[in-house]
């Protein structure tokens, strides 16, 4: 079956760096787009970045613009997610998604596997 499997998370202080990672396995063809998630507590999930798988054109939210880069190695079917310059607001679960549906990059809908999530605490 499809698993992806995250990993990176942890602590740390405001202004710090965090790089995560996403290996997905299982797959029968190449998705369409694989995108990162966050859920903080009491909140919605909300997208954070993405890529389409080829091509590699990437869709990032306005919160994490200029800060946040995601990054795909289609040989190895892993996605890196590259936070800089962290915030307290950052704080929450990070989810790696995959979907191979056509469709809008940033839309929740559509991601049909996702992983078990990962911490990201920044400290303030």
């Amino acid at each position: 079956q499809v698993q992806l499997v995250e990993s990176g998370g942890g602590l740390v202080q405001t202004g710090g760096s965090l790089r995560l990672s996403c290996a997905a396995s299982g797959l029968t063809s190449s998705p369409y787009a694989m995108a990162w998630f966050r859920q903080a507590p009491g909140k919605e999930r909300e997208f954070v970045v993405g890529t389409t798988w080829n091509g590699g054109s990437t869709t990032t939210a306005d919160s994490v613009r200029g800060r946040f880069t995601i990054s795909r190695d289609t040989a190895k079917n892993t996605v890196h997610l590259q936070m800089n310059r962290l915030k307290p607001e950052d704080t929450a679960v990070y989810f790696c998604a995959a979907r191979q549906s056509i469709g809008r990059v940033s839309a929740r809908v559509g991601y049909a596997y996702w992983g078990q999530g990962t911490q990201v605490t920044v400290s303030s």
